[in-house]
């Protein structure tokens, strides 16, 4: 069984384990000491804004920081996100879809639903 733990104690895990302060973290992110100070005592987690430059600084990927955490922090919402490599199938499927004009992704939206209700009626 896995634990599954706060995207902040996540954060402050990989902080150990690279052995950064929490005074470095703030100086190469710019988020201030106050802020990731909160995370930990009052048990939030940081804004959605802030998730890539803290990716970059702790050299991990949105998918590595956000994977076996849960949304307990005062701030967040259960969070149902996908992320995609924008050069995968699913991708260039998504990157297509939000070019369409809104009919078009309606119908589009349609066709894959009708597809997958045939799909499970087949298996």
């Amino acid at each position: 069984m896995r634990l599954i733990i706060t995207i902040s104690e996540k954060i402050f895990s990989l902080l150990e384990e690279r052995g950064m302060s929490q005074k470095e973290f703030s100086e190469r992110t710019g988020i201030a000491q106050s802020t990731i100070s909160d995370w930990k005592r009052k048990k939030t987690n940081p804004v959605s804004e802030k998730i890539l430059i803290i990716c970059e600084v702790l050299n991990v990927t949105p998918y590595e920081l956000l994977s076996e955490t849960e949304g307990k922090g005062k701030r967040s919402n259960k969070s149902e996100i996908i992320i995609l490599d924008k050069n995968s199938d699913a991708g260039l499927l998504m990157k297509t879809y939000l070019e369409m004009n809104e009919n078009y992704k309606q119908r589009l939206l349609g066709y894959m639903m009708a597809l997958k209700e045939l799909s499970d009626n087949l298996f």
